[in-house]
């Protein structure tokens, strides 16, 4: 698994952005899309549940803080 497969800049097995695919889960355009954790919107539960999806296959440091932001951005969009 890389972090690819969570950002929304991959597709088809290639980078929109034409940034080599990373061997690691770093990457610094990397951008989460929610529907890569959660397909169906009812999955969501809370922020904590995407984090520690995130946390679970080794996305921490500046990747986590994206995908805590994507999380936060859900909720504030439920609620408005």
């Amino acid at each position: 698994m890389t972090i690819c497969e969570f950002c929304l800049h991959y597709s088809n097995g290639t980078c929109a952005v034409g940034m080599n695919i990373p061997k690691t889960m770093r990457c610094r355009e990397f951008a989460p899309g929610m529907e890569k954790f959660c397909s169906d919107p009812a999955d969501f539960v809370s922020p904590n549940q995407i984090v520690e999806m995130a946390r679970f296959f080794g996305i921490d440091k500046a990747e986590l803080k994206k995908v805590k932001m994507i999380a936060e951005r859900r909720v504030l969009s439920d609620v408005a």
